[in-house]
């Protein structure tokens, strides 16, 4: 395994665990403490690493050249009915995470932006910064997605009309199959959106 994939892995399971953390802190806000008392409140890997999706998946994927790369760490847990709120609870909860991401692309956007042109830090070290930015834009667009189990489902739940509940309910049921097609088609109109996020917040193309 080259050093790119390490850190590469390294990036994202760092970044996953802040998204889910995040997830974590705004249920806390809201009311509900069971990620708090889960101990899923911290910035520690090893209670939000799962073997599979943060580790084994995305090496496997980075191997494979063109190909989409993503990853995930262990759902931070959270009891809806706790929530303050009614019913935007469990959307504000959700969309934390790829505000988490976010904000982590535009913090290092600002070294790519300001820093790098200054000669501050090495060109190894800006590609690191690059990939940080785009890892972090790709995890904050694709978990906006709305189809369950990702982020954008909560928010688009929330945003339709009561009598509509038994779409979430289909989308549900078929969650695996819909995530698949997602992640399948995603690269090809995916790709030049984070593109486009790059450019603005850092001023260059990737």
């Amino acid at each position: 395994m080259g050093f790119e994939v390490i850190f590469f892995i390294a990036i994202l399971i760092v970044s996953v665990v802040v998204h889910e953390v995040s997830h974590g802190f705004a249920a806390d806000l809201l009311g509900d403490p069971t990620a708090r008392i889960a101990g899923r409140l911290t910035l520690n890997p090893i209670p939000h690493i799962d073997p599979v999706g943060s580790i084994l998946v995305p090496a496997v994927l980075s191997l494979i050249p063109g190909g989409i790369v993503f990853g995930w760490a262990k759902p931070v847990p959270f009891n809806p009915y706790n929530l303050r709120a009614g019913k935007w609870g469990p959307a504000l909860v959700a969309v934390a995470g790829p505000v988490s991401n976010l904000l982590i692309a535009f913090i290092f956007a600002g070294v790519i932006r300001w820093v790098l042109p200054l000669g501050l830090i090495s060109a190894a070290a800006g590609q690191i910064v690059v990939m940080v930015v785009v890892l972090n834009i790709v995890l904050a667009l694709f978990n906006l997605i709305p189809i369950p189990p990702l982020d954008g489902s909560k928010i688009l739940f929330a945003l339709i009309p009561y009598r509509w509940r038994g779409v979430g309910e289909i989308m549900e049921r078929y969650q695996l199959v819909l995530i698949l097609l997602v992640i399948l088609a995603a690269w090809s109109w995916l790709w030049p959106v984070v593109n486009l996020v790059f450019t603005l917040l850092t001023g260059r193309r990737l």
